[in-house]
């Protein structure tokens, strides 16, 4: 599918004559964030092939972000809640470095409480996806951490017999691949599933007559969607093969029906391919030809990981570390604002920082830190004697699920007071 000349310089463009454009993202929970400036003002966007238009969120008034030409809608996506009313503004520039698109459509949701912001750790602004993947050939190198927007009127395909290419089918603004899946008995099940970079899980399937849960499975927490929480079945399939590339035991999950019950356009897919599995690859896609480039990386063989121990985590405010200097022993104190790594020195003896508050925002029944009798709202203060103040979200979370058979022990405060817990870590699925 070639888009005429005349349509793809009313969407984005670079300067005539730049053959691509390089962007580094930030990979966070398997998510690509990158910053894109929409009216003059810089926001964070997670870029996700699995959204059809731009999406605003999480706006505070330090953002002050103009938007122009605006009237009321109503948007639908996956959650457990009813669709939500947003706003639909048109006529706005975004720019991605030389990238530019002078008219560009999104929305803008009020609701406060879709924040992913507080579960990845940094402020994260919206979601955009099918218009800059319509514009240009995006070769995404997830070892680099780096994306090439190339020009598609003068990319060339160069032969690699490490290089995988296969046909994308384009339905609706989305992209989808035809793989095939294996559960049971050796059989191979062909599927068609939705390419979505803004899923941090790997795979999501949809119960039909043919797909079924395996018998090895557990409740679960899914994620957040624009319509609430997702809950739905975790568990692993035998194998997912894409290409001549197979993938052995690929961590899975059935998500719940009420998660998608809004949804009309699910008769198409079997279900979808998110960045656990894309991460295992550098890709390239390509709209405009509908096809899709794959290359295995440095991750392909890496095991799955999964919630071992039960816990989510977010960020909840700040709070105040006092830290003598002399034996670094700290002293924490409560408070609630926005993120921040302001540090102040008083008399060369006691260094005052501020750190995010990490806390238990979710706790899966049965799991070991809920045997052990966790709750939601727990504030986490060490694991295994580090303090958690020195270390991003990310890097607690993998602390705390680093591999099986491997005892935990969490500090914690609840009340104002300061609890010890231990358990060990355990896979669900064995």
């Amino acid at each position: 599918m070639l888009l005429s000349s005349s349509v793809i310089a009313q969407g984005f463009s670079l300067p005539k004559g730049q053959k691509f454009e390089k962007v580094k993202f930030q990979f966070i929970n398997n998510l690509m964030i990158v910053p894109i400036e929409v009216n003059g003002t810089e926001l964070s966007f997670i870029l996700d092939s699995g959204v059809s238009t731009p999406i605003l969120f999480n706006i505070s008034e330090t953002d002050s972000v103009q938007i122009n030409n605006v009237s009321e809608v109503t948007i639908k996506g996956f959650g457990e809640n009813v669709p939500i009313k947003a706003l639909v503004s048109k006529g706005n520039q975004f720019r991605l470095k030389n990238i530019e698109n002078q008219d560009q459509k999104l929305f803008v949701v009020m609701d406060k409480s879709i924040n992913f912001s507080t579960s990845l750790g940094i402020p994260v602004h919206g979601i955009m996806g099918y218009d800059i993947f319509r514009d240009f050939v995006v070769d995404v190198n997830y070892i680099k951490k780096n994306i090439r927007f190339r020009d598609p009127e003068s990319y060339v395909y160069k032969k690699n017999k490490n290089n995988e290419v296969l046909p994308l089918a384009i339905r609706a603004k989305k992209a989808y691949l035809n793989t095939g899946l294996y559960l049971k008995d050796g059989k191979e099940l062909p599927v068609r599933l939705l390419l979505d970079t803004g899923s941090s899980d790997a795979l999501w399937l949809f119960e039909n007559d043919s797909i079924n849960v395996p018998d090895k499975h557990y409740d679960d927490f899914l994620g957040k969607g624009l319509n609430g929480n997702i809950y739905g079945k975790r568990t692993k399939v035998d194998g997912l093969r894409i290409g001549r590339f197979l993938l052995n035991d690929a961590k899975a999950a059935f998500p719940d029906k009420d998660s998608f019950r809004e949804l009309t356009n699910l008769v198409s897919r079997n279900g979808s391919i998110g960045g656990c599995v894309l991460k295992r690859f550098n890709v390239v896609f390509d709209y405009q030809r509908s096809r899709i480039t794959l290359r295995k990386n440095s991750n392909f063989n890496k095991p799955f990981k999964y919630n071992l121990s039960g816990l989510d985590l977010q960020h909840d405010g700040i709070r105040y570390i006092a830290e003598s200097l002399s034996d670094s022993q700290g002293v924490v104190y409560s408070g609630k604002r926005d993120f921040g790594n302001v540090q102040l020195l008083f008399e060369n003896q006691t260094r005052l920082s501020v750190a995010p508050e990490i806390i238990v925002s979710a706790i899966r029944a049965g799991s070991p830190a809920h045997e052990a009798g966790l709750k939601e709202g727990d504030v986490i203060l060490a694991v295994n004697g580090k303090k958690i103040h020195k270390y991003k979200l990310q890097d607690i979370l993998e602390m705390i699920n680093e591999k099986e058979g491997k005892r935990i022990k969490l500090l914690i405060e609840r009340y104002n007071s300061d609890l010890l817990f231990t358990f060990v870590l355990k896979n669900m699925l064995k």
